[in-house]
């Protein structure tokens, strides 16, 4: 698989399709039915480091004593904070905060669709670029490790896993791509799907023949 380059990430993010197209069957199902609670609004930061022949996307390990999400794997970010204007500004301060990453090394390329996660919140994934080398300075109390991941394993759909487990009640359907020993699922692995079907999208079939 060629990976896509940061000129690639731009158009195709510019020119995504709406969400009808890029999800499918449960995981469209899903988050229309999640969407009609509302939600409160927050944003991430898919941020993608410019490794020589190896980009890379950064994630974070929650600390075990958060109420929300405790010990999963995630994008730095939060909840939209009045005087934020935009979720932009929403995922770079939450990164900062988050890890230590300065905005100034961020260049912004685009905003995936909206995200509607089971604990109600309406993230907005907003996809960086930033040339390395990257200095980490996680929060003690929030973040418990940063670590990389290439993007070449994320954007290969072989390492896509649709998974199911019955949780409060009810059979639930996730994404999930393990990699390693880190288990990257839920509403973070569901993003990361939409960016794989938005820059990878399906070959249309010829009917010229």
């Amino acid at each position: 698989m060629t990976l896509p380059t940061r000129a690639d990430i731009v158009s195709r993010l510019a020119t995504s399709p709406p969400l009808e197209e890029l999800l499918t069957g449960d995981d469209l199902e899903r988050q229309h039915e999640i969407s009609k609670g509302g939600g409160k609004p927050a944003a991430v930061l898919l941020l993608v480091v410019n490794h020589a022949g190896d980009p890379t996307v950064v994630f974070t390990q929650r600390t075990a004593h958060l109420a929300d999400h405790a010990g999963q794997i995630s994008f730095p970010g939060g909840r939209v904070e009045e005087g934020d204007g935009t979720p932009e500004h929403t995922a770079l301060r939450e990164a900062e905060e988050e890890v230590g990453i300065t905005p100034n090394r961020v260049e912004i390329l685009g905003r995936l669709p909206e995200y509607h996660t089971g604990t109600g919140y309406r993230v907005t994934p907003i996809v960086g670029w930033a040339e390395p080398p990257l200095t980490y300075r996680p929060d003690p109390h929030e973040v418990a490790d940063v670590f990389e991941v290439p993007l070449a394993f994320l954007l290969d759909a072989s390492n896509h896993r649709y998974e199911s487990a019955f949780f409060k009640g009810r059979m639930r359907n996730y994404w999930a791509m393990p990699y390693g020993e880190r288990f990257i699922w839920g509403a973070t692995a569901g993003m990361l799907v939409t960016f794989h079907r938005i820059l990878i999208p399906k070959p249309v079939a010829r009917t010229d023949f």
